[in-house]
Order: structure tokens, then C-alpha cells, then sequence
């Protein structure tokens, strides 16, 4: 529910009363101290994050075998954190140790496998070298695989900043044509591989198609997500952008007003998200009223 602070208060009154009942090193200190990293971490304080997983991660190397699923989680957890501060290096070694483990101890269909090769993938994003971890799973996994729609999904990245939107928009598809062989019709990751295609759709000024797919993500959020998620804000916005560009300011408007209505309720009044949108409610506001 976004409710950082909350959320907060009750992992420290959990983590006080572990203080005045257990031995130091309890697995269970791992847990507070894992879960107040997550919460610092979604407020992107990030330093914070990672001295409290840093100090789960002490107790559970003591505490667990070495391919233990709770290890593997939490380095996911600190190369997530690693990421968000631009150590790729230091990200990428986490996110490995964190895959290590789940490929010996998980399925290979597993949804956790998937997301440390997405995680992974990002990475390699991030330090340019784009195609590597899909070429080691285009030889490793089956073609229906999710984590290879996750690939197909990231290398768009490259394509989208190099304006070829038509690379880009054919791994989008091929991700979307995995998960529709693969997912039911209302699964969140549909919306987001709709947003995708929607949002190339826009930049090469295809107004009308890049509607449709942000409607079809729309549909599917409202019928999965609570009305106050954040995926809903961003469908929102991404529409009211949409309606803007097309000078069609009162849908614009409406959008981002929608949109606002809901970032308001999940997140602190001075986040930069809220003072983003608000910014296009106001040009968008004297726009109509100068016509």
C-alpha cells in the first residue's frame, strides 16, 4: 500500500520484541532486519537498505546451509539495492549468487528463476552488453519460457534508446506472444507487455494504436489491482501523455488526474512522482484555459 512509514513502525516493534526474547544470531532478526531493508529500499534510501541486509546476511550465512531459498533471496534483495545505485559490478556478482543457488535447488520453471535472469539481464543492460544473457537462455530454455519473454522484454531497452523502434517493437511482441501462450488473459505481466508495446507505439507517432494497447493494459489492471496501485497511476499517466500529445487536453486531464488521485493516497506528499504529475495537470490546466 506504499504506507512507508507504517510499515516501518511495525517491522521495528516486531524487531524490539526479537530483541528482548531471542539469542542475537535467530534467523528470525534476518527476517526484521530483511524486511525494514525492503522498506528503505521502496523509499530509496538505499544506504539504509543495504546496511539492514547486510546484517540479515550475517545471521544467515551462520545460521543456514550455503543453498539455502532465504539466502538466495536476500542477494536478490542486495543486488536489486546494488542496481538502484548504479554498482553494476557489485550488483551483478548478487544477482549470480542469487541464481547459483536457485538453479540447484528450484525447478527450472520456478517464477524466482525467472526473476533473477530478468535481474540479471538488466544488469547486463545497464553495462552494455545487451544480448548475453539472452543467448545463454535461447540455448538453455525451452521457447515458451517465461524468462526468455523477460529477455526479449529487456533487450527492447537498447532499441528504444538507439530509435529503432522497429527492433523494439518486435522483442516486445515476441514477449507478448510468449505470455499469451503462457499466462492467463487478466495476468499482470500482459498489461505490462501491453504498456511496453503502447509506449513504443507513441514514440513513432502512432497515436491511435498506442490507445489501444494502453486501454487492453488498463482493462486487465482494473480487474487484477486494487484501485489505489501504483501500476494503475502509471497506465494513467502514460494515457494522459498519449491524449496530450494528440492535443486532446480534457481526456489528457482527466488521466492525470487520475493518475494524481492515486499517487496521492500510496505516496508521501513531496515525492517526486506526485510533483511530476502534478506539473502536466498544470500545463495541461492552462492550455484549456488559454483556448
Amino acid at each position: 500500500m506504499r504506507e512507508y512509514s507504517n510499515a516501518l513502525s511495525s517491522h521495528r516493534k516486531a524487531l524490539k520484541i526479537r530483541q528482548k526474547t531471542l539469542p542475537s544470531n535467530h534467523p528470525d532478526f534476518a527476517q526484521s532486519y530483511n524486511n525494514i531493508g525492503g522498506v528503505y529500499h521502496q523509499m530509496g534510501e538505499c544506504s539504509k537498505a543495504l546496511l539492514y541486509y547486510e546484517d540479515a546476511l550475517e545471521i544467515l550465512q551462520k545460521t543456514l546451509p550455503s543453498n539455502h531459498p532465504d539466502l538466495a533471496n536476500l542477494y536478490n534483495n542486495i543486488g536489486g539495492v546494488h542496481e538502484s545505485m548504479g554498482n553494476h559490478s557489485k550488483a551483478l556478482s548478487y544477482h549470480e549468487k542469487a541464481l547459483e543457488i536457485r538453479q540447484k535447488t528450484l525447478p527450472s520453471n520456478h517464477p524466482d528463476l525467472a526473476t533473477s535472469y530478468n535481474n540479471i539481464s538488466n544488469v547486463y543492460s545497464y553495462m552494455g552488453e545487451y544480448s548475453k544473457p539472452l543467448k545463454i537462455q535461447e540455448k538453455t530454455l525451452p521457447p515458451n519460457h517465461p524468462s526468455l519473454a523477460t529477455s526479449y522484454n529487456n533487450i527492447n531497452l537498447v532499441d528504444d534508446h538507439m530509435s529503432e523502434y522497429s527492433k523494439a517493437l518486435s522483442f516486445y511482441e515476441k514477449d507478448l506472444e510468449i505470455q499469451q501462450k503462457t499466462l492467463p488473459s487478466n495476468h499482470p505481466s500482459l498489461a505490462t507487455s501491453y504498456n511496453n508495446i503502447g509506449s513504443v507505439y507513441e514514440s513513432m507517432g502512432e497515436y491511435s494504436k498506442a490507445l489501444s494497447f494502453y486501454e487492453k493494459a488498463v482493462e486487465i489492471e482494473r480487474k487484477t489491482l486494487s484501485s489505489n496501485h501504483s501500476d494503475l497511476a502509471t497506465s494513467y499517466n502514460n494515457i494522459g501523455w498519449l491524449y496530450r500529445f494528440m492535443k486532446d487536453y480534457l481526456e489528457a486531464l482527466s488521466y492525470y488526474e487520475r493518475a494524481l488521485d492515486i499517487l496521492k493516497r500510496i505516496l508521501p506528499p513531496t515525492h517526486s512522482s506526485i510533483e511530476d504529475v502534478k506539473k502536466s495537470v498544470e500545463v495541461v490546466k492552462r492550455i484549456i484555459q488559454n483556448k
